[in-house]
C-alpha cells in the first residue's frame, strides 16, 4: 500500500482529476434549469407540513413542532433535505451570481442561517437518544453546505459560513469519533449507505483542509473497500434505491486511490464495463409512480448514478478506453431524469432538485 501522505497532499492542493469529455457528459446547468431547481427549494426550505422527523422524545416536553425542534434545517419535509436544499440555493446563487435566483436564494439561507438557530442545532443534536441522528447521510450533507459556503468568495457567504462552523464542528466530530468504532461498511442504497456520504465528506475535507478526516477517511476506505471485487451491479437496483452501491463505492475511491492504483482497482471491482463506448450496458432505473415517495426513489437512483458514471471516468487517465462507456451511460441517466425533476409531486420535489443541481453543476468532480 502506498504511503497516505501522498494522496493526502494532493488532496489539499488544487485539482487532481482530468477533465471529463463533455461530449457525452451529462447537460450543463443553464440560467433557465438553475432557476427552476432553486424554486423547488425555495418553495420548500421554509415550508413546515408535511414533515416526516426522526425524533427521538425524552419526555412530553420533547413533543414540539419541526420550527422549534431544529430551526434552521425544518422545511424540505425532513432534516436531510432541508440541508441540502440550503446547499442546493447556496450552489447556485454562488453560480449564477447576479441572476434573478440569487436574491431569493440569499435571503432564505440568511433567514435560516442564524447564530440562534444554528445554536439550537446543535443543542438539538446533543440531546439524549441522538447519537445516530443523520449518521451519516444528513450530517454528509451539512459538511457539503459548510463546504460550499467556505468555497464561496463571498463576504456573506463568509459569514454564513462562520456562523455555521458550531454545527459543522459537532457533525464533523460525530463522524470521526463513530468511524473508527464501524466495523463494516453500510452497502445500502439509501440514506444509512457509507459510500455516498464518504464522497461528500472528503470533498468537505479538501475545501476545510482537515487532515484528520483526510486520514481517516483513506483508512476507512481502504479498509472496507480496498479488496472488494466484482460487485453485482446486476442485482441493482433495489425497489426503493436512491443510490447505487457498486457505483458510490467506485466514485468514492477515486477520491483516495492515486490514478495508477484506481485503474486496476476498478477493473477487479466493476470487471465488466465495457471498451466499446455504448451505453447500453447499464440501463436507467424505471420509475412506475412519482407521487409514490418510495418508487420516486428511481428518479434520484438515475440522476446519483449519472453523476457516479462521470465522477469515475474522471479518475482514469485520458486514455482509458472505459471512460466512453462510462460518459455514455451516464448521459443516458441523466436524459432519463432530467425532463421529470418538475415539482409536480412534493414526494419528489422536495428533494430532486438537489440531485439535479448536483449533477448539472459537476459539484463532485475536481478539475
Amino acid at each position: 500500500m502506498k504511503h497516505p501522505g501522498a494522496w493526502l497532499i494532493a488532496l489539499l492542493l488544487p485539482s487532481f482529476a482530468t477533465a471529463v469529455d463533455r461530449t457525452t457528459a451529462a447537460p450543463s446547468l443553464d440560467p433557465a434549469a438553475a432557476a427552476r431547481f432553486a424554486r423547488l427549494a425555495l418553495d420548500c426550505v421554509h415550508r413546515e407540513y408535511p414533515n416526516k422527523i426522526a425524533h427521538v422524545l425524552a419526555s412530553d416536553g420533547d413533543a414540539r413542532p419541526p420550527r422549534e425542534l431544529t430551526p434552521a434545517f425544518y422545511g424540505c419535509y425532513d432534516w436531510h433535505s432541508s440541508v441540502h436544499g440550503h446547499w442546493l440555493l447556496a450552489r447556485l446563487a454562488r453560480t449564477f451570481s447576479g441572476a434573478p435566483l440569487e436574491a431569493e436564494a440569499r435571503a432564505a439561507l440568511a433567514l435560516s442561517l442564524t447564530p440562534a438557530n444554528v445554536a439550537a442545532e446543535v443543542a438539538y443534536l446533543r440531546g439524549p437518544g441522538r447519537a445516530s441522528f443523520e449518521r451519516p447521510y444528513g450530517l454528509a450533507w451539512l459538511l457539503a453546505l459548510a463546504g460550499e459556503l467556505r468555497g464561496w468568495d463571498d463576504p456573506q457567504a463568509r459569514h454564513w459560513a462562520d456562523i455555521l462552523a458550531p454545527l459543522e464542528s459537532e457533525s464533523a466530530q460525530r463522524i470521526m469519533s463513530w468511524l473508527p468504532k464501524l466495523q463494516y461498511p453500510i452497502r445500502s442504497g439509501e440514506h444509512s449507505q457509507t459510500a455516498f456520504a464518504f464522497a461528500l465528506m472528503a470533498d468537505w475535507a479538501q475545501v476545510r483542509g482537515d487532515v484528520g478526516m483526510v486520514r481517516l477517511l483513506e483508512a476507512r476506505g481502504r479498509a472496507y473497500y480496498g479488496n472488494d471485487r466484482d460487485c453485482p451491479l446486476a442485482y441493482e437496483p433495489s425497489g426503493e434505491d436512491f443510490l447505487s452501491p457498486c457505483l458510490a463505492e467506485a466514485d468514492f475511491m477515486r477520491r483516495i486511490l492515486p490514478r495508477d492504483e484506481y485503474a486496476p482497482w476498478l477493473a477487479k471491482f466493476l470487471p465488466d464495463i465495457p471498451a466499446d463506448g455504448r451505453a447500453g450496458w447499464l440501463p436507467p432505473g424505471i420509475v412506475t409512480d412519482r407521487s409514490d415517495p418510495k418508487l420516486a426513489h428511481i428518479d434520484g437512483l438515475n440522476l446519483s448514478r449519472a453523476w457516479m458514471l462521470e465522477g469515475i471516468a474522471s479518475g482514469l487517465p485520458a486514455t482509458d478506453r472505459r471512460r466512453a462507456a462510462l460518459m455514455a451511460a451516464a448521459r443516458a441517466h441523466a436524459d432519463a431524469a432530467l425532463p421529470a425533476i418538475t415539482g409536480e409531486h412534493y414526494e419528489g420535489g422536495h428533494w430532486l432538485g438537489t440531485f439535479a443541481v448536483y449533477l448539472t453543476s459537476r459539484a463532485g468532480l475536481r478539475e
